[in-house]
């Protein structure tokens, strides 16, 4: 059974900041499909008990940003793929920090200097209304083995081109609501 806590605790930071992958899940208030997608490197930033954020670059489409204007609510997830079995889930009320936002910049800069930010699409900044851990025993080990590159090639090569912007129109809409329910 699992356990909820109203923030998160040190030991959930330390866990979270050990995770090679996380996974985010939202959904938007029509009956649209949940969007769950998982993320890599080091995109991710626990800004203190409370407050978590990651940085996204372009991929698939951008139901996150579009669920989140709709209605605010993001949950993260974390597995143990190594050592003690573990599942953390961070249940958060969160938004888009788009790139005109004067909180873009400084969160880049404090949090992820060494990102390429022409690169980077919105930051996602979540304040913490939940947090749950349970057992993980059904969680599979796994080995890691590294990152991969392969997405940042991909955009840094459309921003090279000059095809960034006319990508991220393209990549702008909920590929939910294309997508039919039943």
């Amino acid at each position: 059974m699992g356990k909820f806590f109203r923030s998160l605790e040190p030991s959930h930071i330390s866990f979270i900041r050990n995770q090679h992958v996380f996974f985010t899940a939202s959904a938007p208030s029509d009956p649209a499909r949940v969007n769950v997608s998982p993320k890599g490197g080091n995109c991710l930033a626990v800004l203190d008990d409370r407050r978590i954020a990651y940085y996204d670059i372009p991929g698939s489409g951008n139901e996150t940003a579009n669920h989140l204007r709709d209605n605010g609510r993001l949950t993260l997830m974390w597995c143990a793929f190594e050592g003690n079995p573990l599942i953390l889930r961070a249940y958060l009320r969160a938004s888009v920090v788009d790139r005109d936002d004067p909180r873009f910049e400084e969160l880049m800069a404090m949090h992820w200097p060494e990102a390429r930010i022409d690169l980077v699409r919105q930051v996602f900044l979540g304040e913490v209304e939940a947090v749950q851990t349970s057992c993980g025993f059904g969680v599979p080990l796994f080995a890691y083995e590294g990152d991969r590159d392969l997405l940042e090639k991909s955009i840094a090569k459309k921003a090279d081109a000059g095809l960034l912007p006319e990508y991220l129109e393209r990549n702008s809409v909920r590929n939910d609501a294309k997508c039919p329910v039943g």
